[in-house]
């Protein structure tokens, strides 16, 4: 598709914006509140949030944007009000992340985007990491043979070619309609001058400091020499400003050739890393067409392959179709085992079943298919926990280190966006001279040939390392439509969890009939197949229930939080778009007009 002729006028408009956002100090105003709505006490039951926080969405009529940082969330917004589309505001709102969330927001990751069209179209662009040139399905064995989690995922070896700003280029040539330049200028903006950093950023930043000691650029660019930041202080990444000035001025050019192919593929000599200028070059970002499923007569439309999120929330949904949920209530015994079932079957046709469609032939319409759920769902016992055992097979690691982001424009085209480093701040690297984090995507890779375990080490054929495979994912942007009409955006971090939020965002929304703040921040539960436990948010549900649940053969665990979703609903009344941004992450936010 051919996008709009740019205006350069409108570019130079956006820049009193830009420095009215950098104006923020903490000397001269706070950042606004994350949330401004009336204070209403939740009514669905036991919170796993502060009492006491919004329980209302953040309403506007024309334009939204929701994602884990509120200045992030401003950008996108600018750009909507200056009359961008949903893909330019989500991609202005991806690299002011890469910026100001700097543990999952990435340029040296990648990830996966859905759009919907005003029409009811939709199309998915896939900027999944890919392993470079000289992976091999065994490169994760030491030198006794052995598998080393060490190295797959705290060395150099560990790190995928990144998609993202690939991925951004392709959704921008395709769909979008501003200069691309504009989109990227404010994220340049950000890093050269600084922003003061939240009470949260501070105390990660610490954290990422004392852990990093063995890559210098890393602690310099995260503290001031060597000293950790506080509340307030100003975090400024001249390095990294560089590198999205290249992006913005040559775009895709601007990462994969030149001078920053060069110091990453030096990165990679001196560390041990695989990635090399050729592999960067070689690197493409695809359209693929997306997974669609029905639900009590709401569309679903998420990522396919090599995300296993769409996938797992369709199988799935089609499974909890055939039970009265509503009438269980929600999370009370019977309806977080319904649950449980529901999980586990589907998260072991992903471990079976699914990896990069580019290398393996997936059944996908099987998969998702009604009376594949309906076989699925024939052996749920109504009483009892089934068992999980490695001879059915395993799932693997998977960080819940990732971020989401949602945004719909006043024409109704909507952008639900999910991209990682895998691990909070990638492998920790931060190029030097360059000023972004390399990724350690290469983990989700599974270990190695048949290496499957009770604990959760896989070693099913299909998602092995091998030379420009994309490794699987959970990420599941996902958008949900009613009688052709967008009805909601969604999506969340949480690596393995991903799936089972975005599944209980949905369910929350249509069988519970939450409002959308409700059903993001309604506690949640998960079940991956292996390890064999149930997973309850902290204070999800009653002692009373718990007990239930382990009377029918349930190992449960209260853990803390789970997932950051950050999602849209439209009111199906007025219009306005409804936003809300998770309270699990106090520096989230939702922003429209």
């Amino acid at each position: 598709m051919m996008h709009k002729p740019r205006s350069w006028f409108r570019f130079f408009a956006f820049l009193p914006f830009v420095a009215a956002l950098l104006a923020l100090t903490p000397a001269t105003a706070a950042p606004p509140a994350p949330h401004a709505a009336q204070v209403v006490a939740p009514t669905f039951g036991p919170s796993a949030v502060a009492s006491g926080q919004a329980d209302e969405p953040v309403r506007a009529a024309s334009g939204m944007v929701v994602s884990e940082n509120w200045r992030a969330s401003e950008v996108g917004m600018e750009v909507l009000k200056a009359g961008g589309n949903a893909v330019d505001a989500a991609i202005a709102t991806g690299f002011a992340l890469a910026v100001v969330h700097p543990s999952a927001g990435n340029i040296g990751g990648g990830g996966f985007m859905v759009i919907r069209f005003p029409d009811g179209n939709a199309t998915t662009i896939d900027f999944r990491e890919k392993a470079p040139l000289a992976a091999s399905p065994d490169m994760w064995l030491d030198e006794s043979g052995k598998y080393s989690a060490q190295i797959q995922h705290h060395t150099l070896k560990s790190v995928g070619v990144p998609g993202t700003v690939a991925g951004f280029d392709k959704a921008h040539r395709l769909y979008g309609s501003m200069n691309w330049s504009r989109l990227v200028y404010p994220a340049v903006a950000l890093a050269q001058d600084g922003f003061p950093i939240s009470e949260r950023q501070a105390r990660s930043f610490e954290g990422v400091v004392r852990r990093m000691t063995e890559y210098p650029s890393t602690v310099a660019q995260f503290s001031r020499d060597g000293e950790p930041y506080q509340e307030g202080d100003t975090l400024r990444q001249p390095d990294l400003g560089k590198t999205l000035n290249l992006i913005m001025l040559n775009g895709r050019d601007g990462f994969y050739r030149g001078e920053t192919a060069r110091l990453i593929a030096e990165e990679m000599k001196r560390g041990g890393g695989l990635i090399t200028e050729a592999d960067l070059e070689l690197y493409r970002a695809e359209e693929r067409r997306p997974i669609r499923g029905t639900y009590r007569g709401y569309e679903v439309i998420s990522m396919p392959p090599p995300s296993s999120g769409g996938v797992g929330v369709v199988t799935m949904l089609n499974m909890l179709e055939g039970y009265d949920l509503e009438s269980m209530g929600h999370n009370t015994a019977p309806y977080i085992h319904f649950l449980a079932e529901a999980m586990r079957r589907a998260y072991r046709d992903r471990a079976e079943y699914l990896a990069d469609v580019d290398f393996v032939d997936v059944p996908v319409h099987w998969l998702t298919s009604k009376d594949h759920a309906a076989d699925l769902r024939a052996d749920i016992d109504p009483n009892h926990a089934s068992k999980s055992a490695p001879s059915d097979v395993a799932t693997g690691h998977e960080s819940p280190e990732t971020t989401h982001f949602s945004v719909v424009d006043e024409n109704g085209m909507a952008v639900s966006v999910t991209y990682t480093l895998e691990q909070g701040y990638g492998v920790g690297d931060v190029v030097p001279g360059a000023g972004f984090l390399l990724n350690n995507e290469m983990g989700d890779f599974n270990a190695g040939p048949g290496l499957t375990d009770e604990n959760g080490l896989i070693g099913t054929a299909p998602n092995l390392a091998r030379p420009e495979q994309r490794m699987l994912s959970s990420m599941t942007p996902t958008i949900v439509a009613k009688d052709g009409r967008l009805f909601a955006v969604v999506g969340s971090p949480g690596g393995r969890t991903i799936i089972n939020t975005v599944l209980q965002v949905i369910l929350n929304l249509v069988d519970f009939h939450m409002n959308i703040q409700q059903a993001v921040d309604a506690p949640r539960v998960h079940h991956q197949w292996l390890p064999d436990v149930l997973r309850i948010e902290e204070n999800g549900t009653s002692e009373a229930t718990v007990k239930q649940l382990e009377a029918m053969g349930y190992t449960v665990s209260m853990r803390g939080t789970q997932g950051v979703a950050n999602c849209i609903m439209i009111d199906p009344s007025t219009g306005d778009r409804l936003g809300a941004a998770d309270h699990r992450n106090p520096d989230g936010g939702a922003r429209g007009y």
